[in-house]
C-alpha cells in the first residue's frame, strides 16, 4: 500500500555533528540514517540501538529518543522558537543552506533526521504494522538513494529542498520494503497480498475507486478470474472477503473525511465513499467503527482541539546556529492507499 509516498510537516535535518554533540526528537514516525560517522539511537523505554554509516533506523512515536556518539553522552536538544515550525504547527522543519561550508572537524557524523507527523487512521494502518524501532543495515535496496542524498546535500542549489523532500520519501519507502520482506518477516496481510497478481490488482482497483458499486463479480472480471477464485485467494491472502473488506476500507476513509471535512454533510461524506442512501452509511459505520458519524466527529475533533492546547514546541536536533524556515508539506496517508 506504499505507493504514492509523501507526507505532512516532514522535518528534513542534516547536520555535522562533532563527536561530544547529541540531539532529541520526537514525532509518530522518524526516519534516522548516517551518511559519516556513527552514533547511538537512544528511544524512551527502548535499548539503545547502534546506528553506523549508511545504516538506517525507523523509529515509531509518540514517545522521545535521543541521537548521541556514545550511549552515556546527554543530548541536549535545540528548543524549537522562532526560526522553526513543528508539525503540530503546520509545515516543515529544515535547514536554509544545506552544505555546511567549514563545518564537521574530525570525526563528525553527518545525520540525516526525516519526521513524518501521522494524522488519521489511513496512516494508523502503517504505524500499527511497524515495531517501536526497525533497523535496516546497509547495501540494500536503500543504498543508491543514499547516494543521491549525500550528492544533494553537499551543494545549495535551486529546488534543493524539493529533490530532498522526495529523496526522504524514497529512502522511507526502500527502508519499509526491506523491513517486511526480510527473512523470516512477519509483514501485514495488506502488505504480503500486494504481490498476489490477482489479489494484489483487487486491492488496488478497492483503494483506487473505493465508491464504486462494487461486487464479486465486477471485481473478478476487472482482475481477469472467476468469482469463486478471487474469493477464495482474497480471504486466504487478507484474511476477510473482498467485500468486507472494502467496507472496512470505506469507513476508515469515512472516518477521516469527518474530522478533516468539517463543513461536509454525513450525506456528503457517504456519498464520497459510495453509499447514495446515508442512514445505510451511518449503519454501516457505527457496525465497524462502534459509534455513529456524527459521534465519531464529536469526539475526534474533542481530541484534536486538546492536544492542540496541550502540545509543547518539539526539541529540534540541529545546531544552535542554523537557521530554520517554514516549507508546505504534503501528507503521510497518501502513502497508503
Amino acid at each position: 500500500m506504499v505507493d504514492h509516498p509523501s507526507c505532512g510537516g516532514r522535518m528534513f535535518d542534516q547536520g555535522l555533528r562533532d563527536p561530544t554533540s547529541g540531539g532529541k526528537a520526537r514525532a509518530p514516525l522518524t526516519l534516522c540514517t548516517v551518511l559519516t560517522g556513527a552514533g547511538w539511537i537512544v528511544p524512551e523505554h527502548h535499548p539503545p540501538e547502534p546506528l553506523r554509516a549508511r545504516e538506517t533506523i525507523v523509529v515509531r512515536g509518540p514517545a522521545t529518543f535521543t541521537f548521541v556518539d556514545e550511549v552515556d553522552t546527554r543530548a541536549e536538544p535545540i528548543a524549537c522558537g522562532e526560526h522553526c515550525a513543528t508539525p503540530e504547527q503546520g509545515g516543515t522543519r529544515h535547514r536554509r543552506g544545506w552544505n555546511d561550508r567549514g563545518g564537521g572537524g574530525r570525526g563528525a557524523t553527518t545525520l540525516i533526521v526525516g519526521a513524518y507527523p501521522v494524522r488519521g487512521e489511513i496512516s494508523r494502518r502503517l504505524l500499527d504494522a511497524l515495531p517501536v524501532v526497525l533497523r535496516v543495515d546497509a547495501g540494500g535496496t536503500a543504498d543508491a538513494v543514499l547516494d543521491h542524498l549525500a550528492a544533494e546535500v553537499a551543494v545549495d542549489t535551486p529546488g534543493q529542498q524539493v529533490v530532498l523532500d522526495r529523496l526522504l520519501d524514497w529512502m522511507l519507502v526502500c527502508t519499509l520494503r526491506e523491513w517486511f520482506d526480510r527473512p523470516g518477516g512477519e509483514p501485514p496481510a495488506w502488505w504480503a497480498a500486494q504481490r498476489d497478481p490477482v489479489v494484489g490488482d483487487a486491492l488496488r482497483l478497492l483503494h483506487a475507486e473505493p465508491a464504486a458499486p462494487w461486487t464479486v463479480a465486477v471485481l473478478a472480471d476487472r482482475t481477469g478470474v472467476s468469482r469463486s477464485t478471487l474469493a477464495k485467494r482474497f480471504a486466504d491472502l487478507v484474511g476477510e472477503p473482498p467485500l468486507t473488506y472494502l467496507t472496512r476500507w470505506r469507513m476508515t476513509l469515512a472516518a477521516d473525511l469527518l474530522v478533516e471535512q468539517e463543513a461536509a454533510t454525513i450525506a456528503d461524506i457517504a456519498r464520497t465513499v459510495g453509499y447514495s442512501n446515508p442512514f445505510g452509511f451511518s449503519a454501516a459505520f457505527k457496525r465497524v467503527r462502534g459509534v455513529n458519524p456524527s459521534e465519531f466527529r464529536r469526539i475526534a475533533t474533542t481530541a484534536s482541539l486538546a492536544a492542540e492546547r496541550t502540545v509543547q514546541p518539539a526539541p529540534v536536533p540541529l545546531e544552535k546556529s542554523s537557521p530554520l524556515a517554514e516549507q508546505r508539506g504534503h501528507r503521510l496517508e497518501s502513502m497508503l492507499g
